[in-house]
């Protein structure tokens, strides 16, 4: 009988900053209220990193716990992949930062960008990593502090989001090649460069040279992230000869409440069946969909053997898809 690698889920891991702050919070400094926000997003508060609290910071402290529950020490690593939007500095890449932290000195250490999508290209990255045995043990990054990054003139977009980190230790395992082994099946990435004008910041070091504000054309993205959301999964399903039905959880990005909700009814799956942390976290970006995970596996949403389908899109527009058996 034939064997494939695949990429096992061995630990998950998160961070959020201790400081919390409601949309009650935000009314005091933004033209806004509690009302307003819930009924356009389901967010009713989010963290935000401390003065002097890093990306990297945030980082290392989700990497830690995912480590922990893995059972791997930082020396096992051999592949570092930390997906931010929000680095500590322009270069060198924060994840060389979250290395040394760790101690983490056998692997290899890089940043990918891919904004909200990031954590899903991340374990992509890994997984093809993982499949051809470059790597045996990889530790998977979603780290934000998109608070650094907000214009809080801007009611639109500077209510939804927050800061956090979430982490995954993956290992490489011989398994039958089938849908039935466990660990990461299948992922598809996108990117449509026509729509790079819909979700942005306006800086960057070789136009502005300052770091710029979060801006987006709210409609066109939300119309965006429920059809792609919608075509990908159903289009990885097709791939792989499941049904809407097959699929025990969807643990998708958190960037809205309708935006999960409209996505769910399209796909014809219960809402029940969507992992929610966006009320008490709004919209962490690349950390969105793996605190998710480390919330569905705390709360014991997660079992083993578990058919999910991880997914995200974010500014690009890129999106990513991703069937994984826990």
């Amino acid at each position: 009988m034939s064997t494939s690698t695949r990429s096992i889920f061995l630990g998950v891991g998160g961070y959020l900053p201790e400081r919390i702050v409601t949309n009650h919070d935000l009314a005091e400094w933004v033209d806004t209220n509690d009302e307003w926000i819930r009924e356009r997003t389901g967010i009713r508060a989010r963290h935000f990193a401390a003065e002097g609290e890093f990306t990297s910071d945030l980082a290392v402290r989700a990497a830690a716990e995912a480590l922990e529950n893995s059972g791997i020490a930082a020396e096992q690593i051999d592949l570092i992949i930390l997906a931010t939007t929000t680095p500590d500095n322009t270069f060198p890449a924060t994840a060389s930062l979250v290395q040394q932290r760790l101690g983490a000195f056998r692997s290899a250490a890089f940043d990918i960008q891919a904004v909200c999508a990031g954590f899903i290209f991340g374990l992509a990255t890994a997984d093809a990593f993982l499949r051809v045995h470059r790597a045996r043990h990889a530790l998977v990054i979603g780290a934000e502090t998109f608070s650094r990054i907000l214009d809080w003139k801007d009611r639109t977009t500077c209510v939804l989001f927050g800061d956090g980190a979430g982490a995954v230790v993956l290992e490489a395992r011989e398994g039958e090649g089938g849908l039935g082994d466990h660990g990461i099946l299948s992922a598809r990435l996108h990117t449509d460069g026509r729509h790079y004008d819909k979700l942005y910041v306006d800086g960057g070091p070789s136009t502005t040279g300052t770091s710029g504000f979060v801006r987006m054309v709210g409609r066109e993205v939300f119309r965006q992230a429920v059809a792609r959301t919608v075509e990908s999964i159903e289009t990885l399903l097709q791939e792989n000869q499941l049904a809407i039905t097959d699929i025990d959880h969807f643990i998708l990005h958190q960037a809205n409440e309708r935006i999960l909700k409209a996505a769910m009814e399209k796909l014809g799956a219960p809402f029940e069946k969507a992992v929610l942390t966006i009320s008490e976290q709004g919209n962490t970006s690349a950390a969105s969909v793996p605190l998710a995970m480390r919330h569905a596996h705390q709360e014991g949403i997660l079992k083993r053997g578990d058919l999910i389908v991880l997914e995200a899109l974010g500014g690009g527009l890129s999106w990513g898809t991703l069937l994984a058996r826990w």
